[in-house]
């Protein structure tokens, strides 16, 4: 999808990818479609072992990220904010103090940090491994053992076809079944056995689907291929036999000893038997004999994803178009929601001084409320009563490739708040910055309520630090009165919050209603 459209000039990308093991920077020059790795960074954060028993990050772990954050930050200064991509991954999934340590995380880095679903993280790893491997008309299997989670792929070419990410990674099967480094047969054996239930939900299904061919990626497999090929015991990728081998070695010298293990670097050997039981337990559950390893991941792949929407093939856009075709969203509606909540952002937000095509080029509450506008009446496919609660729940849990959790969560936000009363966004942790598009939806969807292209006057709005004001026509409002009275209420709702949304011309028709009185 990324190749088709040539660029013109070299554009400076840079991927950070904050794993339960490791955290990762990549930048690369894009050119032709393609990308060039011009420097990498890799530190062992072990982020999912900072995690204490009631999932919170300890203090000591989230200094070591935010240090190691903060070197990353220098090497990206200068480039914009558009060229740089942040994913959080399975440990932030689970850290119920995630929110927290993000806020310190973004300033360190001094770039935004989006924490992505499991099966987002899927996508990204199928695209990084689809493009480190030569074209292939088959399909291939990806495995890619984390430090939190294990995601599965199936896919042809640049398409995965069937994605799923389950909770069990290289850290935390080494610390559960692992404790202190120690290795023998009833704790290796627990390990898979463990390992094997969690593959159960998911077997079926992939093999009925089938593959040609298998891949494993990321630091495990990587490793696992390095000492399976140092030690002698395969000659290239991972094979089961390969594994077993390791595994009976593992258990004589009872634990992961560098000095007695070719190719097993010091800073895996806490990892590395958790990673050998998962793996051994994903070959067992699908008859894998053979595995090749890639050198894509998850930062590659949040490169190519990133070119994606500097080429202006945004995933996201994509998945907003497919969801209004799953939920029958209405068309010509919503592009009349889109136009209209778009003309009364840009008449706040847009700095006279910038050209309107660059003023949007970058701004993110733009595309946000774009996306919003054309979802708001999902739910209308479930209900019609309360539908934004509906629409609202299913942006919030529906898997939405390009998407990340944050980005769903103000989706959801922003279509929960484009009816009725303001008062239920008290508690949902509303950015300041959010209440223009809260009031450009609202407004766009309040005039636009028959559902017609009805010609709208011409809006004149404005913002200052105690809300919002609106001027129209007073004819015009005189002529609309269902929509004066829907202002009028709309005006109270802002009231109820403690913000001002102040309509100019409603006074004045009503003294002049009265007058004809």
């Amino acid at each position: 999808m990324v190749n088709k459209v040539p660029m013109t000039r070299p554009e400076i990308l840079a991927a950070v990818d904050l794993g339960s093991n490791s955290f990762h920077l990549q930048v690369g020059r894009a050119l032709d479609g393609q990308i060039y790795v011009l420097d990498s960074l890799r530190e062992g954060v072990r982020l999912g072992a900072g995690l204490t028993a009631d999932k919170r990050i300890d203090r000591a772990t989230q200094t070591r990220a935010l240090e190691t954050l903060s070197r990353f930050g220098e090497r990206l200064r200068g480039l914009p904010r558009h060229a740089v991509r942040a994913v959080g991954t399975n440990a932030l999934r689970v850290a119920k103090n995630a929110p927290q340590f993000l806020r310190e995380a973004r300033a360190a880095l001094g770039f935004p940090i989006e924490v992505v679903s499991g099966r987002e993280e899927a996508r990204l790893i199928y695209l990084g491994v689809a493009h480190s491997l030569p074209p292939a008309a088959h399909a291939r299997l990806v495995v890619d053992v984390g430090g939190g989670s294990t995601e599965f792929i199936i896919g042809t070419g640049f398409e995965p076809r069937l994605t799923e990410s389950l909770y069990m990674g290289c850290v935390s099967w080494s610390l559960r079944f692992f404790e202190g480094g120690r290795i023998d047969k009833s704790r290796m054996k627990a390990a898979e056995l463990a390992a094997r239930q969690e593959l159960a939900s998911m077997v079926r299904a992939y093999r009925a689907q089938g593959w040609h061919e298998a891949v494993g990626s990321s630091g495990t497999a990587r490793a696992i291929e390095t000492i399976l090929v140092d030690s002698g015991l395969a000659d290239s990728g991972i094979t089961r036999d390969g594994l077993d081998r390791l595994r009976s070695l593992l258990i004589k010298h009872e634990r992961a000893d560098p000095e007695r293990i070719a190719g097993l670097r010091e800073n895996r050997a806490l990892v590395l038997p958790g990673g050998v039981a998962i793996l051994g337990a994903v070959l067992e559950e699908l008859a894998i004999e053979q595995m090749t390893v890639s050198e894509g991941a998850l930062r590659h792949g949040v490169l190519y994803d990133l070119l994606g929407r500097v080429q202006h093939a945004d995933m996201r856009e994509a998945t907003v178009v497919q969801f209004m075709r799953r939920y029958h969203v209405d068309p010509p509606q919503a592009e009349r929601v889109r136009r209209l909540a778009l003309a009364v952002y840009d008449a706040v937000a847009r700095d006279p001084g910038r050209e309107p095509e660059s003023a949007r080029e970058d701004d993110a509450d733009r595309l946000l409320l774009d996306w919003s506008a054309r979802l708001a009446e999902i739910g209308l496919s479930i209900a019609h009563a309360q539908y934004h609660r509906h629409s609202a729940y299913v942006l919030s849990n529906a898997d939405m490739p390009g998407f990340s959790r944050m980005e769903q969560q103000r989706l959801a936000r922003l279509v929960l708040a484009h009816r009725g009363k303001l008062g239920k966004l008290e508690d949902l942790g509303v950015e300041s910055g959010e209440w223009l598009l809260v009031l450009a939806l609202r407004l766009a969807t309040l005039f636009l309520r028959s559902r017609t292209d009805i010609k709208v006057p011409l809006l004149r709005v404005s913002q200052d630090e105690a809300g919002f004001a609106l001027a129209l026509p007073q004819a015009w409002l005189e002529e609309n009165p269902l929509t004066a009275d829907a202002l009028e209420s709309e005006s109270g709702y802002w009231k109820a919050v403690g913000m001002r949304l102040a309509v100019e011309g409603l006074t004045e028709k009503k003294i002049a209603a009265l007058g004809r009185a």
